[in-house]
């Protein structure tokens, strides 16, 4: 069994897409989920296709089909790199995807405790789009007419504030909230149409060791991030350092860093 994706907050918690033999499950994260998985070889995890299957029922179902790929490179080789081609884009382009057409917002999203980026998306997306990338406090800017013109709003804001904010950044705030004074001179600044708080339940009183593993007790989800908890500390993991790597039962016999907490 191989780790081939992660879906950031399905609905209401993240998750991981596991592969064998062509099959592809999904492993919810749920408070309380039980994980007991060893991390063995890792190698590119392949590709992973959306079909519809016909069903006697209701119709056509989706089905999740793996193609496997053997190559060295993790989590994907240069066959199976996707490249988006709204990365990097500053809205000089001709909207070379059909999304670009809709309308979009343009929004900061803000992380513990201050810590802020610009971004966009499709309008409808929004909410899900600020509770994927694990934000704190958040602020909708703009509603604008396509993509185009949100990447070129986006790329004038970014200059002062940022596009980018790595998950180690996002991890080190995880048990700390916005500070208020940062978040209102955001609000005063921007102006902002609507503002957002998001709460994760994690209700963690020390910052979470950054550690790669998929043993513990789920105690949650931020983002991308799983947070475990194991022998008495408490993990975060980054569910995209997880795939690629094949899967045994039982418990990690890795050596971990404790936290304090395990000690009290």
């Amino acid at each position: 069994m191989q780790v081939v994706g992660y879906r950031a907050r399905v609905e209401d918690h993240a998750a991981l897409l596991l592969a064998e033999g062509g099959a592809v499950t999904v492993e919810r994260l749920e408070p309380g989920t039980e994980l007991s998985y060893q991390l063995g070889d890792r190698h590119c995890a392949g590709a992973v296709e959306s079909v519809l299957r016909d069903s006697l029922d209701d119709g056509p179902d989706e089905e999740l089909v793996h193609h496997a790929c053997d190559a060295p490179e993790a989590p994907y080789c240069a066959e199976h790199t996707s490249r988006w081609p709204c990365a990097r884009c500053t809205g000089d382009c001709g909207k070379p995807i059909e999304a670009c057409d809709e309308e979009h917002a343009v929004y900061l999203a803000a992380f513990a405790p201050d810590t802020v980026k610009v971004g966009v998306t499709r309008s409808w997306r929004l909410g899900t789009r600020l509770r994927e990338q694990g934000a704190d406090r958040a602020a909708h800017l703009r509603t604008v007419a396509d993509g185009r013109i949100a990447r070129q709003v986006e790329a004038d804001i970014a200059a002062d504030l940022g596009d980018r904010v790595r998950v180690p950044t996002k991890v080190a705030g995880f048990a700390e909230s916005v500070t208020e004074r940062f978040w209102e001179q955001l609000r005063t600044e921007y102006d902002p149409l609507e503002t957002y708080a998001f709460d994760y339940g994690l209700a963690l009183a020390d910052r979470p060791i950054a550690e790669t593993l998929a043993t513990g007790t789920v105690r949650g989800t931020k983002g991308r991030v799983a947070v475990l908890e194991n022998a008495g500390s408490v993990y975060a993991v980054d569910l995209r350092d997880l795939v690629g790597y094949e899967l045994d039962e039982g418990n990690t016999e890795r050596e971990l860093q404790s936290s304090l907490g395990a000690f009290g």
